[in-house]
């Protein structure tokens, strides 16, 4: 029979389970695999952004041999943010080792570290969802917690007003392309400095559906196959698609979140009947800002993307809790590119 003291051997240590639980592949959806948000490890849980407020101006001739003329300063302001803790636990008994070689073998270490990572698996499979749920509300300009109550709201802090444009898909005779160029302008207008590779479109279904379904979307694909050899009305879309000047994609993700009272609530990422639009290939306009574990032995180590720890029953050595968790935040740096269509 195996004893729960093997979980005291250096191979259950937090910083070698750390490392493990990193190994395991994401399943971060399609924001983690668009590498969108860069990380940023940080030392301890707080952090600051300084907002410059750039200056730019057309200058003037002046004569040879005269001073100069000043520019204007920018103005500069700090806001203090901090990361958030996210994550879950999952408790082996000693039944779920029961029948392992005796303590001290080799063949009982590997089972136990198995029966370990078999459970970090798990565990990192919510915590993933998470941070793509968490990545979903930073393109919207709201990071939420999983219960819907916002844990940043970015416009407010920046003091910026969010660009709508209303497609008007109820209306016949809109002018689609008119619509994207409103949202491309915009977005390359709140850059302030950054780069881009063009703009990307997150549909709720039932946007897509209402978009492919316009007399004027349907009117500009109608030969299209024959010149390009693809068309949206009749091919998949799931990799999406390009139109004025704009990459779309449906977005799907949902997630369940548990209640209280043992039901769940499906919870999906982009709003009924919404379209979210920002900038792709930036290079500081989103971060995915990583602070040190809940951990004692961890505390002001630069922050990683996800922690693991045990917790061996001290009293009666009768299960060991296995933690997977995160302490982070994504973030828009430029929340004016953030545009909601509807």
């Amino acid at each position: 029979m195996a004893h729960m003291s093997i979980f005291q051997n250096d191979a259950f240590r937090a910083m070698e389970l750390s490392e493990a639980v990193r190994e395991i592949p994401n399943q971060w959806g399609d924001l983690g695999e668009e590498g969108l948000f860069a990380p940023k490890s940080i030392r301890g849980v707080s952090f600051s952004i300084e907002k410059h407020h750039g200056h730019l101006q057309l200058v003037e001739s002046s004569a040879r041999g005269t001073s100069l003329p000043g520019q204007a300063r920018g103005k500069r302001k700090l806001r203090d943010f901090r990361t958030e803790r996210f994550g879950l636990k999952s408790r082996i008994t000693a039944d779920d080792v029961d029948g392992i070689r005796a303590f001290g073998s080799e063949t009982e270490l590997k089972q136990v570290a198995g029966e370990v990572a078999e459970r970090q698996g798990e565990l990192r499979g919510s915590t993933d969802v998470t941070r793509e749920y968490l990545r979903a509300g930073a393109i919207q300009g709201q990071v939420k917690d999983a219960d819907g109550s916002v844990l940043v709201d970015l416009f407010t802090e920046f003091g910026i007003t969010q660009k709508v444009v209303d497609f008007a898909l109820a209306t016949s005779s809109t002018d689609l392309m008119a619509k994207c160029r409103e949202v491309t302008r915009h977005i390359k207008t709140n850059l302030k400095g950054d780069v881009s590779r063009g703009v990307r479109a997150r549909m709720h279904p039932t946007f897509t559906d209402k978009l492919m379904g316009h007399d004027d979307f349907k009117e500009r694909y109608k030969f299209f196959q024959n010149t390009n050899g693809g068309d949206p009305l009749r091919d998949d879309t799931s990799d999406g698609f390009s139109f004025g000047g704009i990459l779309w994609k449906e977005y799907l993700a949902e997630a369940d979140v548990p209640q209280e009272d043992g039901s769940s609530v499906t919870r999906s990422f982009i709003p009924d009947g919404d379209v979210r639009f920002y900038p792709m290939g930036t290079r500081t306009t989103f971060r995915q800002f990583n602070g040190s574990a809940d951990y004692m032995g961890m505390v002001n180590q630069p922050g990683q993307e996800f922690y693991s720890n045990v917790f061996p029953d001290r009293q009666e050595d009768r299960f060991v809790d296995v933690e997977v968790m995160m302490q982070t935040i994504p973030m828009s740096m430029r929340p004016g590119v953030l545009v909601r269509g509807h």
